[in-house]
């Protein structure tokens, strides 16, 4: 029997040490038979992995000492096999296997039958995403309700996912600068106002909008206009071929093909019933199909909150997620279809987005430990912005020059994110907890509302 057992088995057993067969057989999708489920539990108590406690409707199942090691083990080697996905993607890209489109990975998806989110990573989404209180409000109520802080954070994170290197406090000032159409705009603060633009789009249409072609092509359209070298690529499937920055992977090349496959990728996305099973299904096929000349995973991004504005569950606004993460989540679908590094990317960057926006009656959520261990650093330098009556751009350099010469440079951006993000929170009622007068705080707000027409 010994090396027979699989590590799916044990997974019940790691939100509750404790659970009956019917929880069990209800933990799997598609829920397991009854008959299946006792003979796993039978094998997992044959291995003394668990216990039997109780008779009849009150028998339970109970995790033994030896199973909460092999749960451990289990968790280490999902890190190991994680570490070594990434070994595989840090190799150069001429030691690496040049491949094609797999056309199995989409075909083998069934929805609603296939899952690349685990039952209990749905439930705890669902969640934590549900704490808007405004789920059986119409379409989009929630999204819109939050729609200025959520344009300026989507904005902002999808942007900077491109390589775009416009800070979250420049971001804010170019969407409330007063522009009179005739100043010349660099291609990174199109690209942040394309977003604003998009997002608008959604949430202006949230009871329309879907995963079908009229949608996706025009949210590609928003996201890439004036970007593109030829304006007839905006919101149109591409008939030249694409590469992938620092990949081997080539994208199919066939127009008819690709056309189809962008198809069945919206078919399967509609059919697909959980929300957010949805978003992360349209952000693994629309990036690895590569259906436009450019612009992929940013029609991605913001897809993927179609079925989360529609059913008013927290946004997902890529809070927090890093570059090197989110490329290596992409860069291991795009050469070995493995699912597993942009999954967890996925999972956390939602309840960090999740926590953002929710307003949770009655509970307090979990600090921030970047924020505690900088509290007292980040209280000073919002102090001094404030009373120095630093206007928005300055700030941004003001910072910057900070970080460089007091963090260590992995802290550094983080560190200047969560300041502006403090910076764009203060407001008349909370300003004396950063130790700042009421002639302070009024004396700053003026100048900091004083705007620019371009930030740069």
């Amino acid at each position: 029997m010994k090396g027979l057992i699989n590590k799916e088995w044990l997974k019940p057993f790691q939100q509750n040490a404790e659970c009956s067969a019917e929880d069990y057989e209800g933990f799997f999708e598609p829920r397991l038979p009854r008959r299946t489920a006792l003979n796993r539990l039978g094998r997992l108590r044959d291995e003394g992995l668990v216990e039997r406690h109780g008779q009849a409707r009150a028998t339970v199942y109970r995790l033994t000492a030896a199973g909460e090691v092999q749960l451990e083990a289990n968790s280490a080697l999902s890190s190991k096999t994680t570490t070594a996905l990434r070994a595989k993607l840090r190799l150069p890209v001429n030691q690496r296997t040049p491949v094609g489109y797999q056309r199995s990975f989409l075909d083998s998806y069934e929805p609603n039958k296939t899952f690349y989110l685990q039952g209990d990573d749905r439930r705890k989404l669902s969640e934590v995403g549900s704490r808007t209180g405004m789920v059986n409000e119409p379409c989009g109520t929630y999204a819109r309700h939050i729609c200025q802080r959520l344009m300026i954070d989507l904005s902002w994170n999808s942007s900077r996912l491109e390589g775009n290197t416009y800070s979250l406090l420049e971001t804010e000032q170019l969407f409330h600068a007063n522009r009179n159409g005739t100043e010349e705009l660099s291609n990174e603060a199109v690209m942040i106002l394309n977003h604003k633009a998009a997002i608008e789009f959604l949430l202006e249409s949230s009871v329309e909008a879907d995963f079908n072609r009229r949608t996706i092509l025009n949210l590609h359209a928003l996201l890439t206009a004036d970007l593109l070298r030829e304006p007839s690529a905006e919101g149109a499937l591409r008939t030249d071929p694409v590469g992938i920055g620092k990949s081997c992977y080539l994208p199919p090349a066939i127009p008819a093909l690709i056309e189809s496959l962008f198809d069945l990728i919206l078919q399967k996305a509609r059919n697909i019933l959980d929300p957010f099973e949805q978003a992360f299904f349209i952000m693994v096929h629309l990036p690895y199909l590569q259906p436009f000349i450019d612009g992929n995973k940013r029609v991605s991004r913001l897809a993927a909150n179609i079925p989360l504005f529609r059913r008013n569950l927290a946004p997902l606004s890529f809070v927090g997620v890093s570059e090197a993460d989110y490329t290596d989540g992409m860069l291991a679908i795009y050469e070995l279809n493995e699912i597993s590094i942009l999954r967890q990317v996925f999972i956390d960057a939602y309840e960090r987005s999740a926590e953002r926006y929710t307003v949770i009656r009655g509970a307090v959520g979990e600090p921030d430990s970047f924020r505690l261990k900088y509290r007292q650093a980040i209280m000073e330098q919002v102090a001094e912005i404030v009373r120095s009556r630093c206007p928005r751009r300055d700030a941004v350099k003001r910072l910057r020059r900070w970080a460089e010469d007091s963090l260590v440079e992995i802290d550094r951006r983080p560190f200047v994110a969560a300041v502006e993000e403090t910076l764009a929170g203060i407001h008349e009622g909370n300003f004396a907890r950063y130790r700042i007068r009421p002639s302070e705080f009024d004396a700053w707000k003026s100048a900091w509302s004083k705007t620019n027409a371009n930030p740069r």
